[in-house]
């Protein structure tokens, strides 16, 4: 047997043992929910929301099942009936260029992905959330989302995609780690900017108005020692009635954003215990360690990447 027949073999083994132990955890994970309430939150939570929140989850569970499902069997059809050849092929009638055909290659595989997984997102979003009374969503919205998503795609992950594959060109298998410095560097630049570039695309943001609300988020977090001057307010309200926040960004470009349904359906206390929650991401340094092991994970799949970027052998069996 060649040794590309044996890397098939092993990358198939390989996925589908993945697959059938990620099933297997989600389920074991769905036998421990029940709709007894437990004694300790008895008085303090309504329990038909709670039988709600079950019922939702074990939708959701259901409908990741079958998902997951289809996007496996979709790989395993790539893979078995020489998909990925095949769009290699076609990238490459269409250039020479090895960047071009990265391009090519790569924006083929993630548009038609997002395409056929289209009516599973349109379910979840205008069925599955439309019946729990969370849904907020226009059809306007989903599509002007799903546009401004892959022009994003395409300017962000292809100019990424473009310098990784000219650094390969250019230094060889030692290309991961520069390819490691520019995606560390990015990925830095987004935990600091995600909220003052990208979320504007998508959400208005505005400063939190002067009052009672504000007074108390000030005084906690001055309680707490941690200094906050950036407080906004996102309409998380236009896509979805659930309640939410989250503290972003680093050092001074730090940030907490409540959404207008949490301070709309929310005592100020509550609002203030929420906070209290995303405080302690940041007082436990949650997001820098996020981002070290981010970083650390991403070194380590580079440094694999060039051990194997050349073998011809796997290229064959891919």
């Amino acid at each position: 047997m060649l040794v590309s027949e044996i890397l098939f073999y092993l990358i198939i083994a390989f996925i589908v043992f993945d697959f059938l132990v990620e099933r297997l955890l989600e389920y074991l994970n769905s036998t421990k929910w029940t709709n007894q309430m437990p004694d300790t939150v008895k008085g303090f939570y309504d329990a038909e929301k709670y039988q709600k929140t079950q019922d939702y989850q074990r939708t959701l569970h259901k409908f990741s099942m079958i998902t997951s499902g289809f996007s496996f069997l979709l790989i395993m059809a790539m893979l078995l009936f020489g998909g990925f050849a095949i769009i290699d092929l076609m990238a490459r009638n269409y250039s020479d260029n090895s960047i071009i055909v990265a391009l090519i290659f790569f924006g083929i595989i993630g548009f038609a992905s997002d395409i056929l997984s289209l009516p599973f997102q349109i379910y979840s979003q205008f069925v599955i959330e439309k019946k729990f009374d969370f849904n907020k969503t226009t059809p306007k919205t989903f599509i002007t989302d799903k546009i401004k998503t892959w022009v994003l795609g395409i300017v962000l992950g292809g100019g990424i995609l473009a310098v990784l594959v000219w650094l390969y060109q250019e230094l060889g298998t030692d290309f991961w780690i520069y390819a490691w410095i520019v995606i560390s560097a990015f990925m830095l630049f987004m935990t600091m900017f995600y909220s003052t570039l990208i979320v504007p695309l998508f959400n208005k943001q505005k400063p939190l108005e002067e009052g009672s609300l504000k007074e108390k988020i000030n005084q906690f977090a001055k309680n707490t020692g941690f200094k906050i001057d950036n407080i906004f307010v996102i309409d998380g309200s236009k896509r979805s009635t659930k309640a939410n926040a989250y503290f972003a960004g680093l050092g001074s470009k730090k940030r907490i954003v409540l959404y207008d349904t949490l301070i709309q359906n929310h005592t100020e206390e509550e609002i203030v215990a929420v906070l209290a929650h995303e405080i302690g991401h940041y007082k436990k340094k949650h997001t820098f360690y996020g981002l070290f092991f981010s970083l650390f994970q991403t070194g380590i799949l580079l440094f694999v990447v060039s051990l194997v970027i050349g073998n011809p052998d796997l290229s064959m069996a891919l």
